[in-house]
């Protein structure tokens, strides 16, 4: 298993950890994908002892090198030549404020090894790839999830991920290199969510509730299944639950948040129909919950991600038909082309939730 907290990333390079040492591989694809035609930026992301930061500078880039790790800032540091255009900084590329980074925009951008390990990976790449400079690239450098042992799954991407990732650029290039795929990413170029639903249930009537949670950004909460799509949290009621009672149970088992049926409301009841068979959903939001999102179900989920409400009519890859109709009462009109969808509003919300 790959590390999850800062703490264990700060206590592997303290006791004098390394990691997977830059390869003449993928220096040479670096080097033909990527080298500056004049004076550019870069911005090195999970930066770790800061190899690729030094190769980057010395290919001809002024580099900004992140990690959240603060022992590995600090020996990057301390090797860094005095010459060097080189900065470090300790920085959580999901957390802390990009408005903290050196450069308001970048010529590059990297991953090496770093990008999955990141949570909300399709949310930090919308919002890295507005900071990159017209021309400018994105690259990811990872393992494939095909050539590790199970057991390390998560420091891998698999296919899928990778399509999710190069999803959105007008221009996708793939490199191998030693056996990492290496992706560069130019042109960003968003298209329209698509929508779509499951393969065919069992012919009977489903019913189910669709959970809207936000954190204290505003971003909603939707989980990447592994059927490949997005989804909110939710599903059936047991036997002699309320659609609130089901919300907030579901919530808990799929997501690991906690929160009580009394900060659960129903805002409408929605029917439509899927492969002939008429299917019910209760749009219940949520108001107040506590707790980090985990993966709960591996075999229904790969991860949860928070998502601005005003990424979504742009977000890369699927969105699971009931959760966009859902999304549609806290967000009325935010998502176009909706399939049909019968309305039975039970509670007057408040006026629109702002999507940032």
């Amino acid at each position: 298993m790959g590390y999850t907290q800062q703490n264990e990333w700060h206590d592997h390079y303290a006791r004098g950890a390394t990691f997977r040492p830059l390869t003449d591989g993928e220096r040479a694809a670096l080097g033909a994908a990527l080298r500056p035609q004049r004076s550019a930026v870069a911005l090195d992301v999970g930066c770790g002892l800061g190899e690729l930061a030094f190769h980057l500078h010395e290919m001809g880039y002024a580099v900004d090198a992140v990690d959240y790790a603060a022992s590995a800032i600090d020996l990057a540091t301390a090797q860094a030549p005095a010459d060097a255009d080189v900065r470090f900084l300790r920085h959580d590329i999901e957390h802390d404020s990009l408005a903290d980074l050196p450069h308001d925009a970048y010529d590059l951008i990297t991953f090496r090894l770093s990008y999955a390990f990141l949570q909300n990976r399709t949310w930090i790449l919308n919002r890295l790839r507005e900071r990159l400079r017209p021309g400018g690239s994105l690259c990811i450098i990872t393992p494939l999830a095909d050539t590790v042992p199970a057991e390390r799954r998560d420091i891998a991407l698999d296919e899928d991920e990778l399509a999710l990732a190069t999803a959105g650029w007008a221009t996708a290039e793939r490199f191998d290199a030693d056996g990492l795929a290496v992706l560069v990413l130019r042109h960003p170029a968003a298209e329209s969510v698509s929508f779509a639903d499951k393969r065919r249930p069992a012919p009977q009537g489903l019913i189910g509730a669709g959970v809207v949670v936000t954190d204290e950004q505003g971003r909603v909460l939707l989980g990447r299944s592994v059927r490949g799509v997005w989804e909110l949290p939710g599903g059936k009621p047991a036997p002699g639950e309320s659609f609130e009672q089901t919300a907030v149970r579901e919530l808990t088992e799929e997501t690991g948040l906690n929160a009580s049926a009394d900060d659960a409301v129903v805002l409408a009841i929605l029917m439509d129909t899927t492969h002939n068979v008429s299917r019910l959903t209760a749009a219940v939001r949520v108001a107040a919950h506590h707790g980090i999102p985990t993966v709960t179900e591996p075999d229904l989920f790969h991860r949860w991600e928070w998502h601005w409400p005003a990424d979504l009519p742009a977000l890369t890859g699927t969105l699971f038909t009931p959760s966009a109709h859902v999304l549609d009462c806290v967000w009325p009109g935010l998502l176009k082309g909706l399939p049909p969808v019968h309305r039975h509003r039970v509670h007057q919300p408040a006026p629109p939730e702002k999507s940032q």
